[in-house]
């Protein structure tokens, strides 16, 4: 008799057989490999290896008097809040700028928060980073500054088939759904009945999946098929159409209340807690797929006419998950896709150096590149 034969008569006669093979199978798997490739990663920064250094590394350093002039020149600019920490005149830079930049073990290309000047074009060449710091926190932030950069780009390489069947038929299903003339699919409910009867409903909010795509649209696809994306044209009309941004700002309203937020200025977009914050609070730290919502909240304010709504909301998050120690399952969607979808480079930057400030151990901290952490610190030390 085979083993295979033997495992079939074996799961017939025992149900549960199956899920207990399959959790074994598992417990093998991850309990011993998962182990062993910690093992393997952590050999470069074992003390044998941390001399090593690659040929013609740059450091800055702020105790030589060449880079301690260009961090006085500087140091004007973050107390005045972080509005431009590099300077505008690419000739005049820090010390061997272009090489520091190869060799910043945290300089991610896809990050454009730290340029003086627009980038049209995606970068070509990867992320560079040292082997000590190949770990979760950066691949996660790469992987989402690649998404931001997109976003905020304006999605240069985004498949437009469907916009053009959109634009060709003159189909603005967004836009139609948003003045109340169609319903949102699958399930069929305008704009108002969301607004009336969905709003508070914390259950139907949480479990149904389907809705998110049409209070809040985008240029990319998400998980609903019925849902279209935003067209060019769309987002021109929409933004010229005050029933339709009035109705996405109570749409933000209900998704805010859901969170245990409330908007405390309709003209700044400042938030802050709503009474129900605690359980509220407890919903979003269970359920992470929230996270994804947030994000594409985040995007489609600053699509649609409310980019300023932005960095208040996540100065928001910022606060509660660094400061207040709430929301612990929030904290790295907050500093690696929250951050990132803020439109205005001067408020990422400041949010950044909020982040920075607040972040324990700071050693950690990979979400901006390390000649702005060491010119922060110099700073703070001073």
């Amino acid at each position: 008799m085979s083993w295979l034969n033997l495992f079939y008569r074996i799961r017939r006669r025992m149900p549960g057989f199956k899920d207990l093979f399959y959790h074994v199978f598992g417990w093998l798997l991850f309990g011993l490999i998962n182990p062993l490739w910690r093992c393997i990663s952590r050999i470069p920064s074992l003390p044998l290896f941390s001399g090593w250094r690659r040929r013609g590394e740059i450091e800055y350093n702020p105790e030589k008097s060449e880079d301690k002039q260009r961090l006085r020149k500087y140091s004007s600019d973050v107390k005045a809040g972080v509005t431009e920490v590099l300077p505008d005149n690419r000739n005049e830079s820090w010390p061997s700028e272009k090489k520091a930049e190869e060799e910043d073990e945290l300089h991610c290309d896809y990050d454009s928060t730290w340029e003086s000047e627009h980038v049209e074009s995606p970068p070509s060449k990867k992320t560079t980073y040292s082997r000590g710091h190949r770990n979760y926190k950066f691949s996660r932030f790469e992987n989402a500054a690649r998404d931001m950069w997109n976003y905020r780009h304006d999605y240069p390489n985004l498949h437009r088939t469907q916009n053009s069947w959109q634009q060709e038929h003159d189909a603005k299903p967004n836009l139609n759904f948003y003045v109340g003339n169609t319903p949102s699919l699958p399930d069929g409910v305008y704009i108002k009945d969301f607004h009336n009867n969905w709003y508070g409903d914390y259950a139907r909010l949480e479990y149904v999946h389907t809705f998110i795509q049409w209070l809040f649209p985008l240029q990319e696809p998400g998980m609903n098929n019925e849902a279209k994306t935003l067209t060019k044209q769309e987002i021109q009309d929409f933004l010229n159409s005050d029933d339709a941004k009035c109705n996405l700002r109570v749409s933000y309203e209900l998704m805010l209340d859901f969170y245990g937020i409330k908007l405390k200025d309709v003209e700044t977009g400042e938030v802050t807690r709503a009474t129900n914050w605690s359980e509220r609070f407890q919903n979003l730290n269970r359920h992470t797929h929230n996270n994804l919502r947030i994000t594409r909240i985040l995007k489609c304010l600053g699509t649609l006419g409310y980019a300023h709504y932005q960095a208040p909301l996540v100065q928001f998050f910022l606060e509660e998950t660094l400061v207040n120690n709430e929301l612990q399952r929030v904290k790295d969607s907050a500093l690696s896709y929250f951050v990132f979808a803020v439109l205005n480079r001067q408020e990422r930057q400041k949010l950044l150096k909020f982040a920075y400030e607040h972040y324990e151990p700071k050693e950690e901290f990979v979400w901006c590149p390390k000649k702005i952490q060491r010119l922060w610190s110099s700073h703070w030390q001073e």
